[in-house]
């Protein structure tokens, strides 16, 4: 306790207050610190905005690859088709055998959706697709087995899972061969994670920025302040008491800083959209980029403002302690 209030100490003591006033004082305290902390942002409003701008910014880019990957894994969602596994029956296979296959085949628990194409529809839609029209009626028998496409649950639609369900069902005594596009769903599951991964590793990058860069910031609001901390310890304020200030102003650095980032991520999708729908109506379809959610903004938020705190935690926490009075 300083000089200053040597004196009241026993006097002090003798009052009481309540819990209920307690806590009024506390809110009323936290309140009247954090709109002075700011305050003080906007009667800076040029650094202010710099160091918001920075932050928003540097937000805005992870959030707005993420919001791609998501909507690139949308796209991909349509390509199920990549682990579809044919299975080509035995010839000597009777049609009776091959619905008894099928119907066991969807009680598996791995399988999401079994289609029995017999060998006559099989060399009919061959005909279709192959131009050679009635030089197919010259066979004198149908090359063409009966086919069963088996289109795998999506918890078993990746790569390792359709392998081990392709072996599986090439064990089956009605199976005479089954084929799996392995080498394509790796190279479809590969690149989507090669992006996730690169999201990862800039918004870790860009979040370590953006706390060094709330970190001095408020390093040099401290440099300005440091005679009134110093009278400040003087009249015994707690170091809470001088921490607070401080702390707050990370606080609205990193709120306003993801509301900036959300209203960027906003223009940047609807800049975009335009763009990938002309690109989908060449092959006739229609696709719409999926924008944030509730969820994601409040996460968005709760982010931005997390950095900021840790930052000018960081910073009070180093630089306050070393200022003491002389």
């Amino acid at each position: 306790m300083s000089i200053l209030f040597s004196n009241r100490s026993q006097g002090a003591s003798r009052v009481k207050i309540g819990l209920v006033q307690s806590i009024v004082m506390v809110f009323v305290s936290h309140v009247r610190q954090a709109l002075s902390s700011l305050g003080e942002l906007w009667r800076q409003p040029a650094a202010s905005l710099m160091t918001i701008g920075v932050l928003g910014l540097s937000i805005t880019l992870p959030s707005t690859l993420y919001i791609m990957v998501k909507n690139t894994e949308k796209i991909t969602a349509g390509w199920d088709q990549a682990s579809e596994i044919s299975l080509f029956l035995k010839p000597s296979i009777s049609a009776t055998q091959s619905q008894q296959l099928v119907a066991r085949l969807n009680t598996w628990s791995e399988i999401d959706s079994v289609v029995y194409i017999p060998a006559d529809d099989a060399l009919k839609e061959f005909q279709h697709l192959s131009g050679l029209g009635d030089a197919i009626a010259y066979l004198e028998s149908n090359p063409l087995p009966d086919v069963v496409l088996v289109t795998p649950t999506e918890k078993h639609g990746g790569p390792t899972s359709a392998k081990a369900l392709l072996a599986k069902l090439k064990q089956q005594r009605e199976v005479d061969v089954g084929k799996l596009d392995i080498e394509w769903l790796e190279r479809l599951y590969a690149l989507v994670n090669i992006a996730g991964d690169m999201v990862t590793l800039i918004g870790l990058l860009l979040f370590i920025a953006v706390v060094l860069i709330i970190g001095n910031t408020i390093r040099l609001n401290i440099l300005n302040k440091h005679d009134e901390i110093v009278v400040m310890k003087l009249v015994g304020a707690t170091d809470a008491f001088i921490h607070r200030p401080f702390l707050y102003t990370g606080f609205w650095y990193g709120l306003l800083g993801g509301l900036l980032a959300w209203f960027c991520v906003i223009i940047i999708l609807w800049w975009m959209d335009a763009s990938i729908a002309t690109f989908a109506a060449m092959y006739q379809k229609e696709f719409n980029i999926t924008g944030l959610t509730g969820a994601a903004l409040l996460t968005m938020l709760g982010l931005s403002i997390a950095l900021g705190l840790l930052g000018s935690l960081i910073s009070v926490q180093r630089h306050v302690r070393q200022i003491e009075p002389r």
